[in-house]
């Protein structure tokens, strides 16, 4: 059914899960994948030019380094899968425009991404990414959400 899945990852542990469940996903219907990764633009207010130039050097290339960690794990889940798997690091202000415009680039068929489940004033105050990427994609969003906490422990397999 799916040709092309994308894995937008910030790093999170729920980003990981939803990485599992694409790569699932991939193996399941052939398709190959994309991890994307969207590296917030610079901003910084300071005192003097000199540090900002300095720090925006140094803010960016450690930005960079954590955009090739988090794909590493996308391409290193898919590989172990044998999934095909491109990655892509980009500069974006506003993350949920990136990953709509690279799923339209790459012909994506399904955007698998986590949602951190934020309700609420944190909601209002962090935004939603994922909320955005639903309002916005004309592409279809599978949503993988954080397990509800229920304090209950998860049932056990008989022996």
């Amino acid at each position: 059914m799916f040709k092309h899945l994308l894995v937008p990852t910030d790093g999170s542990a729920l980003s990981e899960a939803a990485i599992r469940m694409a790569v699932s996903l991939a193996v399941e219907n052939g398709a190959k994948l994309t991890g994307l990764h969207v590296i917030p633009e610079f901003h910084v207010l300071a005192y003097g030019t000199e540090m900002i130039a300095d720090n925006e050097e140094r803010i960016i290339q450690i930005a960079r380094q954590q955009a090739d960690g988090y794909l590493a794990v996308v391409a290193e889940a898919a590989a172990h899968a044998g999934v095909e798997c491109d990655t892509v690091a980009m500069n974006r202000a506003h993350p949920y425009e990136g990953i709509i415009s690279v799923a339209a680039r790459q012909n994506c068929d399904l955007i698998v991404m986590a949602s951190h489940g934020r309700s609420g004033m944190r909601a209002f105050l962090l935004g939603s990414e994922t909320q955005k990427v639903l309002t916005h994609s004309q592409i279809p969003v599978l949503v993988v959400r954080q397990p509800a906490q229920t304090g209950v422990p998860p049932a056990r397999k008989p022996a």
